[in-house]
């Protein structure tokens, strides 16, 4: 038996060395990089503990780029989960041309995200916009403080329903079709079959996606670089953002470190309490 379990570590070990390259030794240097400040090439100089973290959770610019972020976060999440699983709830009918929607839905998967934001800077543009052609507004989408932080958020939230509808779909053709059959032998109607079969069916689907749209979203730079560099002013300074433009443009190595650290400590946080709260939900059926 113990033979055996050496050959399965043995098997591991390409993986965890690629792990421990590229993932684990650079978030202790992350980790060991915030409690120094650096020099502009990032090279640890002076050891001040944690003076770089005292500085930033006193820092406005931080605690604006947290709100921002959870807003994004939450815009992101509700809209792609939304339009990832009523998409796949359309493709569970069959009708002609289902492959072709079927496609369609999930082409965002094939995109990428730097394309498709300047895509929509062309669209957004207050002045040859398509946006404002179609609604008959004037609106600068991406340097309106009220706006930007929306567009940049539904851009994103339909780059991530590609995936989503991939994974729904895939938790909708798992359902046993007897299970409809049965309900709708006691009189369950339409609403009732979705109430009552197939949400519960894809709660754990659900809950997946739910907590990979959520890490995704926090994790959200390209399109907000290309679009908006986060502004106007920090209404679209998202944390990741927020890091970049401390370490290369600020040149504060150290502190970009500490925001990163405190980042995944809240991206870790949020995670453990959205499965602890699917825990308890199980635990009480």
């Amino acid at each position: 038996m113990n033979k055996y379990n050496n050959k399965a570590y043995l098997y591991m070990l390409p993986a965890l060395a690629l792990l421990a390259i590229f993932v684990f030794y650079p978030f202790v240097q992350t980790i060991i990089r915030s409690l120094y400040t650096t020099d502009n090439m990032g090279a640890n100089t002076l050891f001040i503990g944690f003076k770089n973290y005292s500085d930033l959770l006193s820092s406005p610019s931080f605690w604006n780029s947290l709100k921002v972020t959870m807003i994004y976060v939450v815009i992101v999440v509700i809209i792609g989960v939304l339009i990832g699983f009523s998409t796949a709830l359309l493709c569970r009918v069959n009708f002609p041309a289902i492959r072709l929607f079927s496609a369609a839905y999930s082409l965002p998967i094939a995109i990428a995200s730097s394309g498709m934001a300047l895509v929509f800077k062309v669209m957004l543009n207050q002045s040859v916009g398509i946006l404002n052609v179609i609604l008959k507004t004037n609106v600068n989408w991406l340097a309106d403080p009220n706006w930007a932080l929306v567009s940049v958020g539904i851009l994103t939230a339909w780059l991530n329903s590609g995936m989503n509808f991939l994974y729904f779909s895939s938790g909708l053709a798992g359902i046993d079709d007897s299970l409809y059959e049965a309900a709708s032998i006691d009189g369950a109607n339409g609403w009732n079959q979705f109430k009552h079969v197939t949400l519960p069916s894809v709660r754990p689907i659900m809950f997946f996606v739910v907590v990979t749209n959520i890490i995704n979203a926090f994790q959200s730079f390209g399109q907000i670089k290309l679009l908006t560099q986060g502004g106007p002013g920090e209404a679209t300074n998202v944390i990741v953002h927020d890091v970049y433009k401390n370490a290369f443009m600020n040149y504060r190595y150290g502190y970009a470190s500490a925001e990163s650290v405190v980042l995944f400590f809240i991206v870790m946080i949020l995670t453990i309490i959205a499965f602890r709260s699917n825990g308890d939900n199980n635990a009480s059926k």
